[in-house]
């Protein structure tokens, strides 16, 4: 992977912020960009309960309860388990991030982290913007919306009972296996 344009200052911690509703490669993706320019990448979990959930005109779905059917408990048990999967657990830290509550974002993710966001749409390059707005550094990659692997399709899987499997990283399966197991 290619390090991003713009570095941290100091390249010791980067975050990549999302909700992870599951987990999937092009998460671990920007999650291993994050961890090319930095030593340590916090691992912010957005819509962590359901009272940081808001409509946002850039982005109809997200704050659905179908598009959120995973507790940030389930989220940062697939996160660590795809983390640890892929070599990154050593170097990560998984955190609930309120993207609706600004002024505590300093408890979670330090104001010196870099943020990095990969913006397929106008709902990112929001999410950017207040990340500026609220002190932090922020280098955004634009991504291709014809190559752009949704969690939707993912959960769309799950709902059908098809085979999601290869869908999402090594090392979730059997963890979302077990959490589905737990539900029923």
């Amino acid at each position: 992977m290619t390090p991003p344009a713009v570095m941290p200052s100091d390249g010791t911690l980067g975050c990549v912020t999302g909700r992870f509703q599951p987990v999937h490669d092009q998460h671990l993706e920007l999650i291993g960009i994050a961890l090319d320019a930095c030593e340590h990448v916090i691992v912010a979990v957005t819509n962590p309960d359901t009272a940081a959930r808001h409509e946002e005109a850039t982005s109809a779905h997200r704050h659905t309860p179908a598009a959120n059917p995973f507790t940030y408990y389930e989220r940062s048990r697939l996160l660590i388990a795809a983390l640890d999967a892929a070599g990154y657990g050593d170097r990560t830290t998984v955190v609930p991030f309120d993207l609706t509550r600004p002024h505590v974002w300093p408890e979670y993710v330090p104001p010196w982290a870099h943020q990095f966001v990969r913006a397929y749409d106008g709902w990112e390059r929001q999410k950017a913007d207040a990340l500026r707005v609220g002190g932090y550094a922020v280098t955004v990659l634009d991504g291709d919306p014809a190559t752009k692997r949704s969690a939707s399709d993912i959960r769309v899987l799950l709902r059908e009972g098809a085979d999601w499997r290869g869908a999402v990283p090594a090392g979730v399966a059997p963890v979302l296996d077990a959490l589905l197991a737990a539900r029923s």
